[in-house]
């Protein structure tokens, strides 16, 4: 090997010896800043597998304890999941709450658990809450604030829930234009068509003929 070559050698691992000392604990720095971020993602992932198997848990305690009427038992499971954050549970939780509570004849613990539930972000659920908060207000003999929980709500389901409002409130003529929508938008073979038909006769309408524009 020619001296030339030696003597690039030598340089070379001089210029590497070099640059280790001026770059080494950044270099070390960002390896370790590395391996951090990993284990920090791995258990982030495992904290987010585990909180939502509690939460699934917890669920199922609520279901289980709704069916058999043990509804103190169902409510502390709720708060449970609402304290965890896991929204999806717990409306969830808190909708099958209400079935039992409805059941059990506890019409305003019913309409309290409705009203806490959180679908602002789920215009689905949003409908589903806003339409069974109308059905228990109504029955609790509160049509105007059964109209205030119904807002905007549209569809025919909606628009029968308002009609029943205006009626138990006294209010027949809007309910018949409350009626007539519901059957405008309402499927011509749905099995509740025929009960909207009665309904908006009972207020003295007239239903519309299917096959003619209304």
């Amino acid at each position: 090997m020619a001296i030339d070559d030696l003597l690039d050698e030598h340089e070379q691992s001089e210029r590497v010896r070099n640059w280790l000392k001026s770059n080494g604990a950044g270099l070390v720095g960002g390896v370790a800043l590395g391996l951090a971020l990993i284990f920090g993602w791995q258990w982030w992932q495992r904290q987010q597998a585990q909180q939502a198997q509690a939460a699934h848990m917890t669920y199922r305690s609520t279901v289980a304890s709704s069916a058999v009427a043990d509804l103190d038992k169902a409510q502390k499971d709720l708060s449970v999941l609402r304290e965890g954050d896991s929204s999806a549970y717990a409306n969830l939780a808190a909708l099958r709450l209400v079935s039992a509570q409805v059941v059990a004849g506890e019409t305003d613990q019913a309409i309290k658990t409705l009203g806490s539930i959180d679908a602002v972000a789920d215009p689905a659920l949003r409908s589903i809450v806003e339409l069974r908060l109308a059905r228990l207000l109504i029955e609790a003999g509160k049509p105007e604030e059964a109209l205030a929980a119904l807002g905007k709500s549209e569809g025919s389901a909606a628009a029968e829930a308002r009609g029943d409002a205006l009626v138990a409130a006294g209010k027949r003529d809007e309910a018949r234009k409350a009626y007539l929508d519901a059957l405008t938008t309402m499927d011509v073979a749905a099995p509740q068509r025929r009960l909207v038909e009665l309904k908006l006769t009972d207020v003295g309408g007239t239903p519309p003929n299917p096959a003619e524009p209304t």
